[in-house]
């Protein structure tokens, strides 16, 4: 499933969320009984976690692959029956904190995980009921897209219009559809979604849900925030000559009218329903006409199915030393989208019964996009495959952000000689056009979406915070889309409308800072990796495809999980104990340098 939303916390950070910094004096005779009592209460803690996990999961797959008012109702009841059970599990495992620096090593990390294994669960049972309902009923909503009457267009739908068309009027119809009937539905469900969700986060001695995801990173919560300024502060710059770039051109292609020379540019018109990935506009910004077509897409089409193309993500994996999909993944996945049924096509990979029972869960399409998902999602299920024999508390990621960061490392290395390789490109074309073509196909969807990765979580820490109210929702939206991806709404919007809504993670309540995260460790992972595989030339020309030396450093960190620091799983892979964005920067350092090129004399900004 996604992955299991654990990490590691320092003891201070627990003991802020106990509600006092102070540890409460025992005597000796009952420090040694609450020591004997821990270790025995984390060793009877696997197995009944491991229960209300899995059949969380069980019953969330049933779900979002054949949504029907029974299979909601069972995934909102399995999902209220975990959260109350490890609520209960985390308010008893307070007791120990007394004795926590007398614990061995594992005991005490495990009881430090155990809080961030579930939402938290209101005291009152009515509510802690209602919480998951309504959470079982966004993600439907989402799932069955926009309907009228029993006919219903999901978001593959929409999106498909904005990718291929450009008329601005039908641009801006799809656009509309979209986030009117998902967000006004989802609008009231989720401000009283916030109020329930922090009345969990209190149960367990959190100020809110905002405290509870910023814990989730060894450091205190202002430090955290400041972190993850400080890493888009080193690639903003870069970001905002695409931007520019971006902006230039679309203002040729439609006019002052619907793109001005200066400001933010419409949401709608960068070919993606929340304007976070713009790889479907390459056609239009290509640098050098005709130079080193990347497209495989046709290809994809006339010579692959579904699982054809997941064979091929498999085999990258496998070229690397890696081990074989179990059969079983072949046997349950879902591939495509099932004849009759509404299914959430949201690309997910899953191990649903935390034993090696991988999967994933796509609707694919025959084009290069998707085929880029598939070696994604895969990363997911290699993690999964890797420390699945651990505690079940320690089957997550060293942060969020590594879960994400593992597939698109591979991502990186699908490069033209790669693609070449497998057969979708007939040649490849070297020199300097080619290479300021292949950076920017790859920059309009790793660069482009980094803004987009940060805001979406600084929105839900200042709703979940009480920063902004629910009536200011949808205007801080826009107003942290414009600060941070120079994005505007292509129509007047106002309260009544709940555009955070329209993007599946905020519908799911599924933390997103791990995107962003992972678009800076994925390139942090790549360049380590290439001095793996012994690599010496230009980092984006790197890749590991093939690399044994490579794919055994990558499973070392893998099967560490999360049963060490995320510190200690980076420097693992990278000899480095800091997240850094520099390895994005030497990565685009040729399309940075043509893009100022470009943009001089322009007026960059927003």
């Amino acid at each position: 499933m996604r992955p299991v939303r654990t990490t590691k916390l320092l003891p201070v950070i627990l003991a802020a969320a106990c509600g006092s910094s102070k540890t409460p004096a025992v005597s000796p005779q009952s420090s040694d009984a609450l020591v004997a009592e821990a270790e025995q209460f984390v060793k009877d803690m696997d197995p009944k976690l491991r229960k209300l996990q899995v059949d969380a999961s069980v019953a969330e797959w049933t779900n979002e692959t054949d949504i029907t008012k029974d299979h909601e109702a069972a995934t909102a009841k399995a999902g209220e029956i975990a959260s109350v059970e490890i609520t209960k599990m985390v308010k008893y495992a307070r007791k120990f904190e007394p004795v926590m620096d007398r614990l061995d090593p594992d005991t005490r990390r495990q009881l430090l995980l155990l809080k961030f294994q579930a939402v938290p669960a209101p005291d009152d049972p009515k509510q802690a009921e209602q919480l998951a309902q309504i959470g079982a009923e966004m993600t439907s909503i989402y799932g069955k897209g926009v309907c009228t009457g029993s006919s219903c267009k999901d978001v593959e739908y929409w999106s498909k219009l904005l990718q291929s068309d450009r008329d601005p009027a039908r641009l801006l119809e799809a656009w509309k559809s979209w986030h009117d009937a998902v967000g006004h539905a989802e609008g009231p469900l989720f401000a009283k979604y916030v109020e329930l969700a922090n009345a969990g986060a209190h149960s367990v001695g959190f100020k809110d849900v905002a405290e509870v995801w910023k814990a989730n990173y060894d450091m205190p919560a202002d430090q955290f925030e400041a972190e993850v300024d400080r890493l888009w502060g080193q690639v903003k710059p870069l970001y905002d000559q695409l931007h520019c770039y971006t902006r230039r051109k679309l203002n040729t292609m439609y006019g002052d009218a619907v793109v001005p020379k200066t400001g933010p540019i419409p949401a709608h018109l960068l070919g993606n329903m929340w304007a976070q990935d713009w790889t479907y506009l390459y056609p239009e910004l290509e640098p050098y006409k005709g130079v080193a077509k990347i497209d495989v897409t046709p290809v994809l089409a006339k010579s692959y199915d579904a699982k054809k193309m997941v064979q091929a993500g498999e085999a990258f994996y496998t070229s690397l030393g890696m081990d074989p999909l179990p059969a079983s993944f072949w046997e349950r996945s879902m591939l495509t989208k099932p004849e009759g049924k509404d299914v959430v096509c949201h690309a997910s990979a899953w191990d649903v019964t935390f034993a090696n029972d991988l999967r994933i869960k796509m609707c694919i399409n025959l084009n290069q996009e998707d085929l880029a998902v598939i070696h994604h999602e895969l990363g997911h299920d290699y993690y999964f495959h890797y420390y699945y024999q651990l505690p079940i508390i320690y089957q997550a990621g060293a942060n969020d952000g590594f879960h994400e960061a593992i597939g698109d490392t591979i991502q990186l290395s699908m490069t033209p000689e790669y693609l070449k390789q497998k057969g979708l490109l007939d040649s490849v074309v070297k020199n300097e056009q080619a290479t300021i073509n292949a950076q920017m196909k790859v920059a309009l969807s790793k660069i482009a979406f980094l803004p987009f990765g940060l805001l979406v979580d600084k929105w839900r820490w200042d709703a979940f915070s009480g920063k902004v109210t629910a009536d200011h929702y949808n205007q801080h939206w826009w107003d942290l889309k414009r600060k941070y991806q120079g994005i505007a709404p292509p129509l007047p919007r106002s309260a009544a409308d709940f555009d955070p809504g329209a993007k599946y993670h905020v519908a799911s309540n599924t933390p997103y800072m791990r995107y962003f995260l992972a678009a800076v460790l994925e390139f942090q992972f790549h360049r380590a990796l290439c001095k793996k595989a012994g690599f010496t030339g230009p980092l984006h020309e790197c890749s590991i495809y093939g690399s044994k030396d490579a794919g055994e450093a990558y499973k070392k960190m893998l099967a560490l999980g999360a049963s060490k620091p995320w510190q200690d799983a980076l420097y693992e892979l990278t000899g480095e104990r800091d997240m850094d964005a520099s390895a994005i920067l030497e990565y685009f350092a040729p399309l940075q340098k043509w893009l100022e090129e470009q943009n001089k004399g322009q007026q960059c900004g927003w």
